[in-house]
């Protein structure tokens, strides 16, 4: 259905694009809260190692990750651009 990758510290390359949580769900099963329910367990597993302040991010023309980041209490922080990419990242900070 899908994954997530959780990355307990930051590089510089994370802080800027990245962040601590990557998710995905495949498209078969997508739009049925599966994005939201894995993003939400991402952070328990965080907030157990201590980490209660998360940065995710997403494409900024990714509607639906914005979605799923807003509903789990992502604030949008700012937009930055990765080298050589045409659309910029959004960073959300969450509050675990």
């Amino acid at each position: 259905m899908g994954r997530a990758s959780i990355r307990y510290g930051l590089t510089e390359n994370l802080l800027n694009y990245d962040g601590h949580i990557g998710y995905a769900v495949a498209p078969e099963f997508r739009r049925r809260g599966f994005a939201t329910e894995i993003l939400r367990q991402s952070l328990a597993l965080l907030a157990n190692r201590g980490i209660h302040r998360v940065l995710v991010t997403c494409d900024d023309d990714n509607a639906g990750s914005a979605a799923v980041i807003e509903a789990n209490g992502g604030i949008l922080e700012d937009l930055r651009f990765k080298p050589g990419d045409n659309v910029p990242t959004r960073r959300y900070g969450i509050l675990n």
